[in-house]
């Protein structure tokens, strides 16, 4: 019966790497599998080290210096922008976007930038043990986002504390993740967190994962994305009568950012022909990176849609890369 055993394992170590290679569902499978994998190994091996300074947000130091390698594994590469409006020993609240769980690997990445930071995250992912423990000793803020009365009292209680310690409280003003290739509209508890206490709000833009990540077709390559840090924003002498112009200014930056950051980055699978114009923003320049890609010809009348329609055959293309 061993022997059985034991040439079946045989047999599933050798098959790994084929299916690894020739199939694009068990490859997603298996790289989110390193991924939680590794984050619940490293959850355990942390806690007793957080119980020496239990809901410290210094503790996400040592969690992302055990994490961030996590991105080599599965193929994924940082690149930070705009290091110093990240690094200022301030307290901010961060707006970012937020379109998998594969936002928290950058996160790690760029923790040592931030030093001191903590997230807001929903309440069910306490219970995510070992990482729910783990996330709450290290600082996170969890909030019930059903009942809204408890949740903003915990917000309001928490602003207070990072003003005082000059601590970075990163949002995502989103809500919910959506890898579609677009900025969603956003909510309005951070600016209302920013403008109570008066502190600035600091956006934080991800580049578009459209072109390596498609959960519906379980697709996960290898991926360039681009953090880009936005110069801060400053709520000083803002009321609540200025949420909505603050809130629609700051997402219209995250998105021009967005656009432009993502039309980069698909750039990169596949050599260009020819240089697209540096000038040119928004949507002409995702056009102008698709075209000279040669995902797609360039119409004076494309839109942002020509960016995701192209992203999604950039993705289809490299089904068997890395």
């Amino acid at each position: 019966m061993t022997s059985y055993i034991e040439l079946l394992g045989l047999f599933v170590l050798l098959m790994l790497p084929f299916l690894y290679e020739t199939n694009h569902i068990f490859r997603y499978y298996f790289k989110f599998l390193i991924y939680y994998g590794v984050v619940s190994f490293n959850s355990i091996v942390l806690i007793p080290a957080f119980l020496t300074r239990p809901c410290d947000v210094r503790n996400l130091l040592w969690a992302s210096s055990f994490c961030h390698r996590i991105s080599t594994l599965i193929g994924l590469r940082w690149e930070l922008r705009g290091k110093e409006h990240l690094e200022k020993d301030q307290a901010c609240i961060i707006v970012a976007n937020h379109q998998s769980s594969l936002d928290v690997l950058g996160m790690f990445d760029i923790w040592p930038v931030m030093n001191k930071c903590t997230v807001v995250a929903k309440r069910e992912l306490f219970y995510a043990w070992p990482f729910g423990l783990a996330a709450w000793l290290a600082g996170l803020i969890f909030i019930d986002r059903v009942r809204g009365e408890k949740a903003r009292d915990t917000l309001n209680a928490v602003n207070r504390r990072i003003k005082q310690k000059r601590i970075k409280l990163w949002v995502f003003p989103e809500g919910t993740r959506r890898n579609t290739g677009e900025l969603h509209p956003f909510k309005k508890g951070a600016f209302h967190m920013a403008i109570d206490e008066q502190i600035p709000i600091l956006p934080v833009v991800f580049s578009s994962y459209c072109t390596f990540l498609n959960d519906k077709k379980k697709i996960l390559n290898a991926g360039h994305i681009v953090i880009t840090t936005l110069p801060p924003v400053s709520t000083k002498g803002l009321t609540k009568d200025d949420i909505d112009t603050l809130m629609e200014h700051v997402r219209g930056q995250m998105l021009e950012t967005f656009k432009q950051s993502s039309a980069e980055t698909l750039q990169r699978y596949k050599p260009h022909k020819t240089t697209p114009p540096t000038t040119v923003n928004g949507a002409e320049a995702m056009v102008a990176a698709a075209s000279a890609s040669g995902y797609a010809p360039l119409h004076v009348s494309a839109s942002y849609e020509t960016y995701k329609a192209t992203a999604t055959k950039a993705t289809m293309q490299s089904l068997k890369t890395l």
